[in-house]
């Protein structure tokens, strides 16, 4: 029996590469800097695994941006927009595929991001032309390859399944099937292994999540296909196939009937699987087994007494030597370790596990199911009594709470009329022009604005300091605003963090730490809140701020807020309970902020749910149980106000066009969606719906520092006006401004008011 994982974080543990990568992006460090730091964290991750007993590394499972980007640049799957960026200059290419470029000489928009599966981490997405070539471009898994070797460590190189590649993409062009390029982009695959195995690389393992979802009998013989050609051109080759997120399900047969070495199985999603393979016909005792017991996507202990069954099940029917234990999925997902936490209380505490006490559980768990086992005899009954003392332990139950919940009735999920009679009540409210502006909420946070925030955390600045400098900051906002002319203003949200941690700050239920920082995608990083418990509000939580920029101005001020589901998923979530009844306890509290807004004369509220496609199941059979109470939770969170308060809700970087008719159902007044990057492809789907409510696209990529043009903007605006009626049609940026600098935005705010104004006159 030996131990694996499927990937490490790759941040490092002080988020140093993302304060190298976006210290580079600004020119403040060299290039030859950025290559050291990050050398540095993968040889802190490799030593670090082979040190806590972690017996097959993985290389190639580190990045600079994100690992489906790397792909691309791995097989030479380059757009040819990007052709006259300096080929000498593999970071200038690199950085312009994933955030665009902008100079005098050079305007390339970036490549689209949408989320990695059911996961709030952001993928680059490839893009396949019908004529596509590919070529071994960036030899990056030769190189990580060697220089683990360097430390001693033979390491097992990751590489995205060329299948699950191609399913990842998109076609730029009509007239064939992404899946058609699979004969072009096997030979690539091909020659990387016979560079590997140049190399006397033993495993190579083969990520193909999406054997996870439903998939078509194409599809399935192009798994067949591909692990057949690559085990007949390599017979010696372990081929380690992972799959993670779910089940196989309907792929199982195809699966167990493939030439691999090895089978990763993520049993935290999907315990039951285990059973399905061990009573298949098809299953063959010889092949190796991969036990994902250790959750790679949250943050609780292990519980030892269960997987140690789980284990011992295996070991029925496999023998030990083919047994390997290992995280369900990479540990990408989780924060790097729990040991830098000094503040957390120390009863919630031994609950959890980060990704450095993940590889010790893995390796515990090894050792747990050895017959000479008495030395961990101690870890295991410390295990015990931690998930023991958690599932009794009076801070997680809250009986208000669960009454409330339990007295739901459906007129709590509905607005007291349709959308066409609140139209009509807000249009009087708020006397809007045609294609109204407004933004998704936050404005920069420079560095001065989050040092206030540490000043005042450390006890640098009084509260009463801080409010003055935040009072001073919205001031600021609210006058720039009215200067450019936008139509709905927001306060800027200069007092927040991240939209998750801010309101779990404020609510009964959450812990939070001081290092769990994960990334979302690029140099952006998160630290989800642990939402351990009942959740329940005690006070108002935005009403202050918002009220007191609200009196600054004339113009409608639009109260921000985030979504139950958003809350739910962005959060490391309780498991002790089904995630649908903690979901309505945050709604329940969402809602008493939302009509508190209202009394303090806010007639606009957004609430922020960017993560309902985000969470939905990965295979359609389970769609509608989820989409249901999503839905509903939404619902009950926005349905507590009057008919001319207008409700916003806003969503980005998701495919909506499977889905479109529950986003309709949430019944939200004005929707803003992420659609510049895609020049409003994603904008279909509300089109060939009919989409039934008002409806802002996106025309500001902020993900991008490039300033879209006037002329940009209003060619987006056009084709918006082509397919939607005017008096539905929103102008706004895709998501909030946080992470841009104010100049940048100021020029592309400007350019998205007076675009708007240009169109409005056409409208004459």
């Amino acid at each position: 029996m030996k131990t694996t994982i499927l990937g490490y974080p790759r941040i490092g543990a002080q988020r140093e590469l993302k304060k190298a990568c976006e210290a580079f992006w600004s020119g403040k460090i060299e290039e030859k800097s950025l290559l050291k730091i990050a050398a540095n964290i993968k040889r802190q991750n490799w030593l670090q695994q082979n040190e806590l007993g972690i017996d097959l590394i993985p290389s190639n499972d580190f990045s600079l941006y994100d690992q489906v980007l790397d792909t691309c640049l791995t097989l030479g799957c380059i757009p040819v927009r990007y052709k006259n960026i300096n080929k000498n200059n593999a970071l200038e290419l690199y950085f312009s595929m994933a955030r665009g470029l902008q100079n005098k000489n050079i305007d390339v928009t970036a490549m689209e991001m949408t989320k990695w599966f059911d996961t709030n981490y952001h993928y680059i997405v490839p893009e396949f032309e019908k004529e596509q070539t590919f070529k071994f471009f960036s030899k990056k898994i030769i190189n990580e390859y060697k220089e683990a070797l360097e430390l001693g460590i033979k390491t097992k190189p990751v590489l995205i399944g060329p299948v699950t590649f191609l399913l990842l993409g998109k076609e730029k062009e009509t007239g064939f099937h992404r899946l058609d390029l699979l004969d072009k982009l096997l030979p690539v695959y091909l020659e990387i292994i016979q560079e590997l195995t140049n190399l006397d690389v033993e495993y190579i393992q083969f990520d193909e999540p999406c054997l996870a979802l439903n998939l078509t009998d194409k599809e399935r013989q192009a798994i067949k296909l591909t692990y057949t050609t690559i085990n007949t051109k390599f017979p010696k080759l372990k081929i380690y196939l992972a799959n993670y997120f779910d089940c196989y399900d309907k792929n199982l047969t195809t699966v167990l009937q493939l030439p691999i070495d090895t089978l990763h199985l993520d049993l935290t999603r999907c315990s039951m699987q285990l059973s399905d393979i061990l009573e298949s016909e098809h299953f063959n005792p010889s092949i190796k087994l991969s036990l994902g017991l250790v959750d790679g996507r949250n943050i609780w202990k292990n519980d030892f007494e269960a997987s140690l069954k789980t284990i011992e099940k295996a070991l029925t029917k496999v023998s030990s030597d083919n047994l390997w234990i290992s995280s369900s999925c990479s540990l990408l997902h989780t924060p790097y370790d729990l040991d830098l936490e000094t503040n957390l209380q120390p009863e919630i505490k031994q609950w959890l596990a980060f990704a450095k006490q993940k590889l010790e559980e893995i390796s515990t768990l090894k050792n747990l199911s050895l017959p000479e086992n008495e030395p961990y005899l101690s870890l295991y009954e410390e295990n015990k009594l931690a998930n023991i003392n958690r599932s009794n332990s009076k801070l997680i139950h809250n009986k208000v709470v669960k009454e409330r919940v339990s007295g739901l009735k459906e007129l709590d999920s509905h607005r007291k009329n349709n959308f066409t009679v609140r139209q009509s009540k807000q249009k009087q409210a708020l006397n809007l022009p045609l294609f109204p502006t407004t933004t998704i909420g936050s404005f920069p946070q420079t560095k001065e604005v989050r040092s206030w925030r540490l000043k005042l955390k450390k006890g640098l600045l009084s509260q009463e300091e801080y409010d003055i400098l935040i009072a001073k900051e919205i001031k600021y906002s609210i006058s720039f605003q009215e200067s450019i002319g936008l139509d709905v203003i927001v306060h800027g949200e200069f007092e927040r963090n991240d939209m998750v941690e801010y309101f779990g700050e404020k609510l009964n239920g959450f812990a939070f730490s001081d290092f769990g920082w994960v990334q979302s995608y690029g140099s952006r990083c998160v630290k989800p809140p642990i939402l351990f418990g009942d959740v329940s509000r005690d006070n108002p939580m935005t009403v202050k701020w918002s009220t007191y920029a609200q009196s600054l101005t004339k113009r409608p001020l639009k109260g921000m807020l985030t979504g139950p589901v958003t809350i739910l998923q962005w959060s490391f979530v309780r498991n002790d309970q089904p995630r649908e009844t903690t979901c309505n306890q945050i709604a329940l509290a969402i809602r008493d902020e939302v009509v508190d807004l209202e009394k303090n004369g806010l007639k606009v509220v957004q609430i922020d749910e960017p993560a309902i496609r985000e969470g939905l199941p990965l295979r359609k059979e389970e769609w509608t149980k989820y989409l249901n109470w999503a839905v509903k939770a939404f619902r009950i969170s926005a349905s507590g106000v009057q008919d001319d308060t207008q409700i916003h809700t806003h969503m980005c970087y998701s495919e909506f066009n499977d889905i479109i008719a529950s986003i309709a159902n949430m019944d939200a007044d004005v929707i803003t969606i992420e659609t510049s990057r895609s020049e409003m492809e994603l904008l279909n789907a509300f089109v060939d719906f009919e989409y039934p409510n008002e409806i802002g696209p996106g025309v500001y990529d902020i993900h991008s520092p490039r300033v879209p043009s006037l002329e940009e903007i209003e060619n987006l605006l056009l084709k918006a006006k082509k397919v939607l009626p005017v008096e539905h049609i929103w102008v706004n940026p895709d998501c909030g401004l946080k992470t841009r600098d104010w100049p940048e935005t100021k020029k592309a705010l400007e350019n998205i008011v007076q675009a708007a104004r240009n169109l409005r006159k056409l409208e004459i």
